[in-house]
């Protein structure tokens, strides 16, 4: 192996360790930042602080490729709407009402809903393997919302960020299979930055209404703007490019296993900056989801 193929690996593995790490702190961060930056303040500046950066490097590729934007357009809305409008909106929405820890955990199920959804939508052939690993990913889902407590299920009084997370990783789901039904012929980081910018307009009326009769926004300081720039650096454009490399170098499937470390960096993390502790309901929660989760990507690629 030479070194060079050495070094591209080593990134890949340090990129692909850095990226759940990441999205951890991105739920944490957000538990901490939400009683001063409203949820949907969170969702629309974290993507113009991302698409500010991004675009000194992005905006050739997408004068080049306009044509092709065009022609594409429905197939960009609706790919954009799912992942970078709907999904950390949703997440962030979700931070108000529940843990980091259970963001986290939920999140950490979007290979299933990928896989359900896949079956569901486009007919891919599902294994018994991985419909046993769906099936046990789910009952962990349950038991984290339900806190090991029938009643909040049986009453309807699961706390709303739960579902809102449900709903998150719904919507990540739609988009991953979208991606696959509706791929568009874009170079990477022109994709990334249309992608980016789309969401972003998608994000901004409702911004605009939260902003005008809900929340009024949020004053700048110090406290706000480094989490707001946490959000647009690190779970925004450092792990979507650490996550696109590793992918590259080593495949979806191999890669897919790294996002397991997303709660595991959550629940030290939740612990030690906001005083978050595991429970027995996350722990068992936890340890039926990753059953689930190895189980079903052991029998069928994630893509």
């Amino acid at each position: 192996m030479s070194s060079e193929t050495r070094k591209s690996l080593w990134l890949a593995y340090t990129g692909l360790v850095l990226t759940p790490l990441f999205w951890a702190g991105n739920a944490v961060v957000a538990k901490g930042a939400v009683g001063q930056i409203p949820p949907m303040s969170m969702s629309f500046w974290r993507w113009v602080i991302a698409l500010a950066i991004l675009l000194p490097f992005g905006l050739p590729g997408v004068l080049r490729q306009r044509a092709v934007i065009r022609q594409h357009w429905r197939s960009i809305l609706a790919l954009a709407t799912f992942s970078v409008a709907a999904f950390n909106s949703l997440l962030y929405l979700a931070a108000v009402t529940t843990s980091a820890i259970n963001i986290a955990l939920i999140n950490a199920t979007i290979p299933i809903m990928v896989a359900l959804l896949a079956w569901l939508l486009l007919g891919d052939r599902t294994r018994p393997l991985q419909a046993l690993g769906i099936g046990l990913a789910i009952i962990g889902i349950v038991t984290v919302v339900a806190r090991g407590d029938l009643s909040v299920l049986t009453g309807l009084q699961a706390q709303p960020g739960d579902l809102l997370m449900v709903l998150a990783v719904s919507s990540w789901g739609l988009f991953s299979v979208l991606l696959r039904r509706q791929a568009v012929p874009l170079p990477t980081l022109t994709f990334l930055t249309v992608q980016i910018a789309t969401g972003a307009m998608v994000i901004f009326p409702f911004y605009l209404a939260d902003l005008l009769f809900i929340s009024g926004g949020f004053e700048l300081n110090r406290s706000t703007v480094l989490p707001m720039l946490y959000f647009a650096i690190f779970p925004g454009i450092l792990a979507y490019g650490f996550w696109n490399h590793g992918v590259h170098r080593i495949g979806p499937a191999k890669a897919a296993i790294f996002m397991y470390l997303t709660p595991v960096f959550a629940s030290v993390l939740a612990g030690i900056f906001l005083g978050e502790r595991l429970g027995p309901p996350h722990l068992l929660g936890g340890g039926l989801i990753l059953a689930g989760l190895l189980l079903a990507t052991r029998s069928r690629k994630v893509h």
